[in-house]
C-alpha cells in the first residue's frame, strides 16, 4: 500500500530525492501553504514534512484524517500543536542535532557583533564616516558567559566559548553538576547566572516555564551592561523589558535572531543602535539545511516503512535495530491489553504494566504505551495507538504505572505483565512472553497458568474441572464446522477450576457462543478477537 507524504515547506533537493526514491512512497511538494490551505490539502496524507513556515495547528490536525507522522526539518516544534497530534496518535519528529553547530556558531557571531559593534561600524563606514573612537568594544576573553540550557546547541556554545578563554557558567534543571563539570562548565542557579554573567545566551524551547524568562525583574538582577543574545525562540526574552533595560543602561546590548512575531514589523527595538538583529538565520547555512532535510526525510520514510521512531518529541524513540527487536514485545503487550479488556468485565481506573528482562531493557515506555492502547481500544470507537493511548487514558482519569522488574519470581527471564484495577480495588491480570519462534504467548491469566497463542479469534472458557467439558465443546464445534487450530488448558487445583483458550479460524458465531455458555460446568465463555 502506498504511503503519501506532503511537503509543505521548501526542502533541499537531496531531501526530496530520498523521499521520492523510497519504495511505496508518493510525494507531493507544495511549499508555502497557509493554515487554511494546509487544512484543505492534508486529508489523505500519511506523512507531513515541514520546516518553520507551516503552522500545524489543531485545525490542520483535525482535518488530517490519515496522518501518522509530522517531520520537522529543524529542532523547534513550536509551530506544531504537539498535544493535539499526540491525542490523534500522530508521531511528531524533529532533527535536534542537524542544525546545532550552525545555530551555536550564529549565537557566538551575534555575541562578537555586540561586543565589537561590528554592524554599527559597518553602517557608519558605508555612510562615509571614520568613527574609530565611537565603536570601541569589549574583549570576550576572561569574561563570564552564562548559558541557559545545556542541550545540543548550548553545549556547543559552551565548548566554543571555552576555546575563546571565556569562563562559562550554565543553568539547566535536568543536567547534573557532574555532567556539567565534564563539559568544563560550572552549573549554577538561574539567579546566580543572572548575577555573575557578563553575557547571557539562551538555548531552550519556548514553554510556559521559559516564556518571558528574561523580564524586568530578572534584568534588574543582572550585571550592569550585560550583553544578551537569543537564537532560540522569540518570547523567551520580554521584548518590551529589553527596551526598558537598554534605555536605563542596565543592558549593554541585545542581539536577537528570533522574535515574538516573525517578521516582527517596526518594533522599537529594531531602531536602536545597541541592538543587533538577524531574520531567524540561526539554522540558515547550506550545510545545516542539507543536513536536516536528509535527516528528516530518512526518519519519515523509516517510520512509514518499518515503524522505526527516531527523534520523536511525543513518543519514545528507538534505533532501527532496537525497533526490530522491540516490535514483537510491543505487539505482545498490545495483545495482552486487548485480551484482558475483553476477557474481564472491568472499568479501568489504573493500568499497570511491568516489564522484566528484554522488553524493559529495550524500551519499557513503548511497551507500556502499546499495552494501554490494547486495553483502551476495547472501550473506544475511535482508533488509538501507542502515541495517543497515554493521553487518552489520562484524559479519562485513568492512572498509568510503568514498572521494570527482575521477573525472577515468574520463572521467565523476559515477561510483560498487564494489571487493571477498578474503582473498587478489584485487580485483573494477564502475563505474556515471546516463544522461541517470536510468537506472542499468554502464560498467565489471573490464577491460571497457560501457554496459549495470542492471535486472531479466540474462545476463552472458565469451567469446573470435571470430565466432559472439552469433549462437549469439541462436539459442538464439529457439528458447526468450526475449526480449532490450538487449545491450551490451565488448572487451578485449589479451586478445582480450569481455564481454556481455543484458537479458531474465524470469530465465533453468537448462537454457538450462547450454546457453549449453557453447557454443564461452564461458568464463563467469551468470544475474543485479538489484533
Amino acid at each position: 500500500m502506498t504511503a503519501r507524504i506532503l511537503v509543505s515547506d521548501t526542502l533541499s533537493d537531496a531531501g526530496l530525492a530520498i523521499l521520492r526514491a523510497a519504495p511505496g512512497i508518493e510525494v507531493v511538494y507544495k511549499p508555502g501553504l497557509k493554515e487554511a490551505e494546509l487544512a484543505a490539502t492534508i486529508p489523505g496524507f500519511d506523512g507531513l514534512v515541514i520546516r518553520s513556515g507551516s503552522k500545524v495547528t489543531a485545525k490542520v490536525i483535525e482535518a488530517a484524517t490519515t496522518l501518522r507522522v509530522v517531520g520537522r526539518a529543524g529542532i523547534g516544534v513550536d509551530n506544531v500543536d504537539v498535544p493535539a497530534a499526540s491525542k490523534r496518535g500522530i508521531v511528531v519528529m524533529n532533527t535536534p542535532t542537524g542544525n546545532a553547530i550552525t545555530t551555536a556558531e550564529h549565537a557566538l557571531a551575534l555575541l562578537f557583533s555586540l561586543a565589537r559593534k561590528i554592524p554599527q561600524a559597518t553602517a557608519s563606514m558605508r555612510a562615509g564616516k571614520w568613527e574609530k573612537t565611537k565603536f570601541q568594544g569589549r574583549e570576550l576573553s576572561g569574561k563570564t558567559l552564562g548559558v541557559i540550557g545545556l542541550g545540543n546547541i548550548g553545549r556547543i556554545v559552551a565548548d566554543r566559548a571555552r576555546g575563546l578563554r571565556m569562563n562559562v557558567i550554565a543553568y539547566d534543571p535536568v543536567v547534573t553538576a557532574d555532567r556539567a563539570s565534564a563539559l568544563g562548565v560550572e552549573l549554577v542557579s538561574l539567579e546566580g547566572l543572572f548575577e555573575r554573567a557578563d553575557a547571557i545566551t539562551v538555548h531552550t524551547p519556548l514553554t510556559s516555564e521559559t516564556k518571558a524568562l528574561v523580564n524586568d525583574t530578572t534584568i534588574a538582577k543582572m550585571k550592569k551592561g550585560v550583553l544578551l543574545v537569543n537564537c532560540a525562540r522569540g518570547g523567551i526574552y520580554d521584548e518590551a523589558a529589553l527596551e526598558r533595560g537598554l534605555l536605563s543602561g542596565q543592558i549593554g546590548g541585545v542581539a536577537l535572531d528570533v522574535f515574538v512575531e516573525e517578521p516582527p514589523g517596526a518594533i522599537p527595538l529594531l531602531s536602536r543602535d545597541d541592538v543587533v538583529c538577524t531574520p531567524h538565520l540561526g539554522a540558515s547555512t547550506e550545510e545545516a539545511q542539507e543536513r536536516v532535510a536528509l535527516e528528516i526525510a530518512e526518519q519519515v520514510v523509516a517510520y512509514l516503512s518499518t515503524g522505526t521512531v527516531t527523534n520523536a518529541v511525543n513518543v519514545p524513540s528507538v534505533s532501527r535495530d532496537v525497533a526490530a527487536r522491540l516490535g514483537p514485545w510491543s505487539n505482545l503487550a498490545r495483545r495482552l491489553g486487548s485480551f484482558l479488556a475483553q476477557a474481564e468485565k472491568i472499568e479501568p481506573r489504573t493500568i499497570e504494566i511491568a516489564c522484566a528482562g528484554e522488553p524493559g531493557d529495550l524500551g519499557a515506555a513503548a511497551v507500556s504505551a502499546a499495552a494501554v492502547a490494547g486495553v483502551l481500544e476495547r472501550y473506544l470507537e475511535s482508533a488509538v495507538n501507542q502515541v495517543s493511548a497515554p493521553h487518552v487514558a489520562r484524559d479519562r482519569g485513568i492512572a498509568l504505572r510503568e514498572l521494570k522488574t527482575t521477573g525472577g519470581e515468574s520463572g521467565f527471564q523476559a515477561l510483560v505483565s498487564v494489571r487493571i484495577e477498578n474503582a473498587d480495588g478489584r485487580i485483573v491480570r494477564a502475563d505474556g512472553t515471546l516463544a522461541a519462534d517470536g510468537s506472542a504467548r499468554l502464560v498467565r491469566w489471573g490464577d491460571y497458568e497457560l501457554d496459549a497463542h495470542l492471535s486472531g479469534a479466540q474462545l476463552a472458557i472458565l469451567n469446573e474441572d470435571r470430565p466432559g467439558v472439552i469433549g462437549a465443546v469439541g462436539t459442538l464445534f464439529g457439528r458447526e464446522q468450526i475449526n480449532v487450530s490450538r487449545l491450551q488448558v490451565g488448572l487451578h487445583p485449589a479451586s478445582k477450576r480450569a481455564a481454556s483458550l481455543w484458537c479458531l479460524d474465524s470469530p465465533l458465531p453468537a448462537a454457538v457462543l450462547q450454546e457453549i455458555r449453557s453447557l454443564p460446568n461452564v461458568s464463563t465463555a467469551l468470544s475474543i478477537v485479538l489484533p
